[in-house]
């Protein structure tokens, strides 16, 4: 008798999701006489900027099933993705569930599959794919959401670590906790032909080592006035100090949904567009915004995922956030943690342009083999 093909599905839902499983996809599609990988997008990013042009850019096939989920508030929107992954669970019947991440789409679905049982008296397990993170500010979603998930996942997959011990710490068993580097960073080494064929550079009118590269998206930074009119003031001391500098660097801003509405909102659009030497910009696909960062002088970012790109590509990185979660990025990598601090930010920027910033090294486990760790470890378990 023929052994039963068993199934995987993994869900996406955000921008760095999709980094994230583009590489165990690639590693799962050796093993498909066997496993069955179906990938379910929950729909939390529904701007084609930020969802549809990331699987062109990565080559992913079309999602398996689409939640339509859409924008709502976090309680809400983390309602709708429960309601409907547990319609798709009763119906595919897999055997593990992947989530990536810490966002709403990555708590919804660990908590359906900590509520439901699809074989015997057996709970379906998750394997969590950058677990043990950690900026122990509960204030952050994101936060709450990766301290759940990881209590809930039977597989946790850390890339570093401090994750590691994080979860030690918070009481989770050993047995359960895989150190296996950065998949995140996977994506970067398998799609380098893609990025220097982006022509964004030549679009923007930009060159090698010419700009400031900026993004902004989290709710603490871009949805608070007082935040968000720092933010402001601050891009335009930068713009001022490159004319006074007379330098040639422009500040690159691909500029987030979220944050164009609340610039609408709290009136500071037109000053943003009156800042000298700033290119706004519509939010980048995976393979243009890489270019635009690895061909940067340096970058302010408030996102995670940046913070490691920016690391394995040694690009100076100013993280405009009050905690982090990434540690290596700091300690061994070429990030700093900026709070909102004007004057910490404008110093470290004249280091990068003297030539005195930190170089920073790319940590061990950055080594572009984490998926194939991961995929090795759910192969031997599911296959048995």
């Amino acid at each position: 008798m023929t052994a039963r093909v068993k199934k995987i599905i993994s869900v996406v839902g955000a921008r760095p999701n999709f980094m994230k499983l583009a590489p165990i996809e690639n590693q799962l599609r050796r093993y498909r006489k066997y496993i069955s990988h179906k990938i379910v997008h929950t729909g939390q990013h529904y701007d084609y900027s930020l969802s549809k042009i990331f699987f062109k850019d990565l080559k992913l096939p079309k999602p398996d099933v689409y939640l339509g989920a859409g924008s709502s508030s976090h309680a809400k929107q983390t309602a709708d993705i429960m309601i409907a992954f547990e319609q798709v669970l009763l119906k595919e019947k897999p055997d593990l569930v992947i989530v990536y991440g810490d966002v709403n789409s990555t708590l919804a679905c660990s908590l359906v599959c900590s509520k439901i049982q699809i074989r015997s008296s057996t709970l379906l397990p998750v394997a969590h794919v950058e677990a043990g993170l950690r900026s122990f500010d509960r204030t952050m979603p994101e936060e709450i959401n990766r301290i759940i998930t990881d209590v809930l996942s039977r597989y946790l997959f850390v890339t570093e670590k401090a994750g590691v011990a994080n979860l030690l710490n918070e009481g989770i068993e050993k047995s359960r906790i895989h150190l296996v580097g950065d998949v995140l960073v996977d994506s970067l080494v398998t799609y380098q032909k893609e990025f220097n064929r982006s022509d964004i550079l030549n679009k923007l009118n930009v060159q090698h080592g010419d700009y400031i590269i900026m993004t902004l998206h989290r709710p603490a930074n871009v949805d608070n006035i007082q935040n968000l009119k720092k933010i402001v003031s601050l891009l335009e001391s930068i713009s001022h100090y490159l004319d006074h500098t007379k330098s040639s660097l422009r500040i690159v801003f691909p500029i987030h949904p979220r944050t164009q509405k609340m610039a609408s909102s709290f009136g500071l659009q037109t000053r943003i567009k009156k800042i000298p030497n700033l290119i706004l910009s519509e939010p980048q696909g995976y393979n243009a915004f890489i270019k635009l960062l690895m061909e940067s002088r340096l970058v302010l970012t408030d996102s995670g995922s940046i913070q490691e790109e920016a690391t394995f590509l040694r690009i100076p990185c100013l993280t405009l956030r009050d905690s982090f979660e990434r540690p290596e990025t700091i300690t061994t990598g070429t990030n700093t943690l900026c709070k909102l601090d004007k004057d910490k930010v404008m110093g470290l920027i004249r280091q990068v342009f003297e030539g005195k910033y930190k170089k920073g090294k790319v940590p061990k486990l950055m080594d572009g083999e984490a998926s194939k760790r991961i995929t090795k470890i759910l192969v031997d378990s599911i296959l048995g």
